[in-house]
């Protein structure tokens, strides 16, 4: 007998793949003048912190007759009290990046591990507390803080902070928690782990990728607060960059020190993007790990 070959034709996805990418072409050719048009703007920001003010005010920024300046970086963090705004952010970034996470993650675990009465109440009340907006708190919050005599501190800042961010940290991490496979649970039951020790020990280091994300959420987050920075922060010396560079921005018309302007919105821009550039691989991991169920 001889040998036949099967002569049917195999199915070619090359003509569907070509069509799919036809179909996506608007969309990435928006987003692709979106993304032009971002890196054009931050190159010549960056440039304008490297020129003087004559030629910003003559739109002779790419030009740099004069030479680069980075003296203007200096001068917008000694003068312009850039230290101070950048400083305390980062200590409010921080404190409540720690502090949402100390709070939430256990209670995520709970919520998202156990079936117990009122577990669904717990997590509708969460997701109720994030879809308030701060305005409608900030008064009470206010009233609260000046029977305390807290206002104008930034400790009442960093609880108040801590506070708005632990219902959005706690819905994340439940979904995350929710996904992780329940045998690493049972091999620590039947090793004789408590719950407790599983979960500080076990369940919290499998669930980096969430934590590192959520927490890359929150500093950015309080790090570009405004509104509560400036109803609680009393002076300059506990506001924000967000408030502060408002500041910086009115005593202009009296300065005219534009260069050091956009030297300032340089110094308060980088931590954010510096910390997105090195933790973007993470961030994208801890998504799209909280949407698959284990």
């Amino acid at each position: 007998m001889k040998n036949t070959k099967d002569t049917r034709a195999v199915p070619s996805y090359n003509g569907l793949r070509v069509k799919e990418q036809l179909r996506l072409l608007p969309g990435h050719l928006i987003v692709g003048l979106w993304c032009l048009f971002t890196l054009g703007m931050l190159l010549w920001i960056v440039a304008a912190s490297l020129s003087t003010s004559p030629e910003i005010m003559r739109g002779e920024v790419l030009k740099f007759a004069t030479g680069l300046h980075p003296e203007n970086y200096a001068k917008a963090w000694t003068a312009n009290n850039i230290s101070v705004f950048f400083l305390n952010s980062l200590l409010y970034s921080t404190c409540t990046m720690i502090g949402s996470l100390l709070i939430s993650a256990p209670a995520a675990y709970v919520l998202g591990r156990f079936v117990f009465r009122g577990n669904k109440v717990v997590r509708s009340g969460f997701i109720t507390a994030m879809s308030l907006p701060h305005i409608m708190i900030v008064m009470p919050l206010f009233s609260m803080a000046t029977r305390a005599n807290l206002t104008g501190s930034k400790i009442v800042l960093i609880f108040i902070y801590i506070g708005m961010q632990v219902p959005y940290t706690t819905t994340f991490l439940i979904s995350f928690f929710s996904s992780l496979s329940r045998v690493y649970e049972e091999a620590a039951a039947i090793d004789g782990c408590p719950p407790m020790k599983t979960f500080w020990k076990i369940m919290l280091p499998l669930a980096q990728p969430g934590l590192v994300t959520v927490g890359i959420f929150n500093f950015m987050n309080i790090w570009n607060e405004y509104f509560l920075s400036l109803i609680f922060a009393s002076s300059e010396r506990n506001m924000s960059v967000g408030p502060g560079l408002k500041s910086v921005l009115t005593a202009m018309q009296y300065t005219g020190d534009w260069g050091g302007l956009f030297a300032a919105v340089v110094i308060v821009f980088l931590p954010t993007l510096i910390l997105f550039l090195c933790l973007s691989k993470t961030i994208i991991s801890g998504i799209t790990a909280g949407g698959v169920k284990g």
